[in-house]
């Protein structure tokens, strides 16, 4: 992608291979691209020490997201160094954060999204208040052995990290695990060898990750739900093909229109195709465009549709 978020190229890999080993060939198909300037942005899945030497090698920049693991480098030197936010917009604040020094050193972009914290925070209570009534409806007997459900719990990749055994050997609530995780709530940290850019370039360039993440989990929540057999190599390429062009779609409107594909998009569903059935023939009419579908339409240099498309 460009910086301002075009696709230009898109790679599909078979799905057994681990996310870490989809740098490198990919590094080595750009090396035949005449380009001036390329960064890699991934995610924590992209993220292993291989990787960033890969990524680093003859002058390559990364930026990435690292996971927020507890006893890491991120939670234990990076998110625990002082420092003051710097708002880039309304939902998110971004600070630098450097360990070490020369050419050993890492710099690393502490981000803060409010609105993130919130719905986190929400849904983390919501979580816990069920864990509680679970635990209420758990009838365990000191020193006893434990049932199956408790096993499980315990072993829950979700629910085991907020749990812990009692001095009486029952299963209980940890406050200080809950306390952990609340301060992590909104926060993400973004690691980058590339001096040039600044805090805000690093975390707005995350953002784009985010924004290609979200569009991935609509493609495959759709497939889904509709019965699309995509067992042919041929039917999957043009299926990915097609979402990265719906993807620039998208990206040309917002910078036509100024505003999101999401206001964009709310604003043209008003449009209507109506079919009017009587007696002496039909009409395929569209509705009057809205004032603020007009102004779309102007920006995006599409003439508007005239008011009988049929008449039969």
């Amino acid at each position: 992608m460009t910086r301002a978020g075009l696709p230009v190229r898109h790679w599909v890999f078979p799905g057994h291979p681990v996310d870490v080993t989809t740098v490198a060939p990919v590094k080595a198909d750009l090396r035949g691209w005449q380009l001036r300037r390329c960064g890699c942005v991934g995610d924590a899945g992209m993220v292993s020490q291989a990787n960033l030497t890969r990524l680093s090698a003859s002058g390559g920049q990364y930026i990435l997201c690292m996971p927020m693991r507890r006893g890491a480098e991120v939670t234990r030197e990076v998110l625990q160094r002082p420092g003051r936010y710097q708002r880039v917009a309304d939902n998110l604040r971004v600070k630098e954060v450097v360990v070490g020094d020369g050419e050993r050193r890492r710099r690393s972009i502490v981000c803060h999204n409010p609105q993130a914290e919130q719905r986190q925070r929400a849904h983390r209570q919501a979580l816990l208040r069920e864990l509680e009534a679970e635990l209420a409806s758990r009838h365990e007997v000191r020193g006893a052995g434990h049932t199956t459900r408790v096993c499980e719990l315990r072993a829950s990749r979700r629910d085991g990290r907020d749990l812990r055994w009692t001095t009486g050997g029952l299963l209980g609530m940890d406050a200080a695990k809950q306390r952990a995780e609340a301060r992590l709530d909104g926060t993400f940290v973004v690691p980058s060898n590339d001096d040039s850019l600044t805090p805000a370039d690093l975390a707005l360039g995350d953002t784009q990750r985010q924004r290609v993440a979200e569009a991935w989990r609509t493609l495959k929540h759709g497939l889904r739900r509709r019965p699309v057999l995509h067992w042919a190599v041929h039917r999957i390429h043009a299926h990915v093909a097609l979402s990265v062009l719906a993807l620039l779609v998208e990206r040309v409107s917002e910078h036509a229109c100024g505003d999101t594909w999401r206001n964009i998009r709310a604003d043209l569903e008003q449009m209507k195709l109506a079919q009017l059935s009587s007696p002496p023939g039909e009409i395929w009419q569209v509705t009057e465009p809205s004032s603020d579908a007009a102004t779309r339409l102007t920006c995006l240099a599409i003439t508007h549709p005239p008011a009988v498309l049929h008449l039969a």
